[in-house]
């Protein structure tokens, strides 16, 4: 099940709302509880049991981990600890990651090892990370642990942020458990956060999506330099809306519940370099691998080589955890040396240059990024990149590249538009404005859901990019 349903909007979302604020607030949990796991069950029926073995066995762990703890026993502590983190990535390893080690094993040693490949569990990369968070901070003692297996479960298995994230970290909500405050002002403000999520997935996302599904499915040698670079910014815009928006529903979502959840995007496609890209894309990864791996090796306190050691073992992991597979691989290294490049190399010569040239050649780099992060493989990335190099293209244009610049220059426009802060904060300029003005943000929200609406009853393409992650 996914937020840019009909069945979710009209049928799960209302039935769960309407049980959630009839029932007394010590049920309020449990009501988010159950229906969280049917949500994950519902495409998934199977992999609810290792969502509830993660609950419980991190459960237990936490409260071991105290136990060892209070006792003085440090050692027993961190045994308990190393085996949690252990069995956590090792979920993680066997379904994301074994096809690929098995696979690679066969491509290097002379053997032919059989495996089935498994479908991903749904989810799994972002509760891992949730569940680590909480046995790390409890090992570490920046949280207290959580005695109510209730309240725990509610946290790793909550419906609005399960799926895609923004990665919760338990410091974050531990209060919000058992303390938050659901208000009329907070559930509007909800839903003005999720009505701009769905505009974002389903009326820019999918449309310019279907555009790039088109070109990257034309033969090598077959599409020109123009067409390549067309597909490429479409899959650009469509990742952004597609991703950006389903982490504002999910914010939304949270907001009618009476949670906060932090930002996971703050336009990126704005920044001056790949370094303020980062800060910017998916804040909440970012944010997770700083805490956890990045300062941990050191951060950049240390010297130079072990500073980019630390860089490097961060964004290979950043590669690895979007998917099994080298171009992932390759696409985080990608950034890691960019990141060291701009950190010694660049920073005084970007620091000189103009806001509109960084932006150019941020915007550049995050491209080339971009194709070997669609690309099901190395080859077919160099490819792709080859062909709007112009090696190996059709021409520099022809006329299907006029053709589909012609149908999306207004999409296009609408795109970039929708990608600076401008828009946003003029719109929320009418909301908190006079009443007639508030009236006309009304009006646009109800539009956004109409049309959106619209679009998913008669939707034959409805995908959500992040599901493989």
């Amino acid at each position: 099940m996914i937020f840019s349903s009909v069945f979710f909007l009209f049928v799960f979302l209302p039935i769960v709302l309407l049980a959630y604020f009839l029932v007394p607030k010590k049920f309020k949990n449990a009501v988010i509880l159950i229906a969280s796991l049917v949500f994950y069950a519902w495409g998934e029926p199977v992999y609810i049991v290792l969502m509830m073995f993660s609950i419980v066995y991190n459960y237990i762990s936490g409260i071991e981990i105290d136990y060892w703890k209070g006792k003085g026993r440090v050692r027993q502590a961190k045994v308990t600890f190393i085996l949690a983190v252990v069995v956590n990535l090792g979920m993680l390893g066997f379904f994301k990651y074994y096809g690929f080690l098995l696979e690679n094993i066969n491509h290097i040693l002379p053997v032919d090892i059989s495996y089935k490949a498994l479908p991903l569990p749904i989810g799994i990369s972002f509760y891992t990370f949730q569940t680590l968070s909480y046995v790390i901070d409890v090992y570490r003692g920046n949280v207290k642990v959580q005695k109510n297996l209730l309240h725990f479960g509610t946290y790793i298995s909550m419906f609005p942020q399960l799926i895609a994230g923004p990665i919760v970290r338990y410091a974050d909500v531990e209060e919000q458990l058992t303390k938050r405050k659901e208000s009329l002002a907070k559930f509007g403000d909800g839903t003005a956060w999720f009505l701009r999520g769905l505009g974002k997935k389903v009326l820019l996302a999918n449309n310019i999506g279907m555009t790039f599904d088109t070109i990257a499915a034309i033969p090598t040698g077959e599409a020109s330099v123009l067409t390549a670079w067309i597909g490429c910014a479409a899959y650009t815009f469509q990742i952004y809306f597609d991703f950006s928006g389903y982490s504002d529903m999910a914010i939304g979502l949270g907001k009618m519940f009476g949670f906060e959840f932090m930002k996971n995007f703050e336009y990126p496609y704005t920044a001056t370099s790949i370094t303020d890209f980062w800060r910017r894309w998916h804040i909440s990864l970012s944010s997770w691998f700083r805490e956890y791996v990045y300062i941990p090796l050191g951060g950049n306190r240390v010297s130079v080589p072990k500073h980019i050691r630390n860089i490097f073992v961060v964004w290979m992991l950043t590669g690895l955890w979007h998917g099994a597979a080298w171009n992932f691989v390759f696409w985080g290294l990608y950034y890691g040396i960019l990141l060291i490049v701009e950190k010694y190399l660049l920073k005084d010569i970007l620091a000189r240059l103009p806001a509109f040239v960084k932006h150019i050649y941020t915007m550049l780099l995050v491209m080339i990024g971009w194709v070997f992060f669609f690309s099901p493989d190395i080859g077919s990335a160099f490819g792709y990149l080859g062909t709007m190099l112009g090696i190996g293209a059709n021409g520099f244009m022809d006329s299907m590249a006029v053709y589909y610049l012609y149908n999306n220059l207004l999409m296009f426009i609408v795109l970039i538009i929708c990608s600076v802060p401008y828009t946003y904060k003029r719109f929320l300029r009418l909301e908190m404005g006079k009443k007639s003005y508030r009236s006309i943000a009304m009006i646009s929200y109800i539009l956004i859901f109409v049309l959106a609406t619209a679009c998913l009853v008669n939707a034959t393409y409805n995908p959500f990019l992040y599901f493989r992650f």
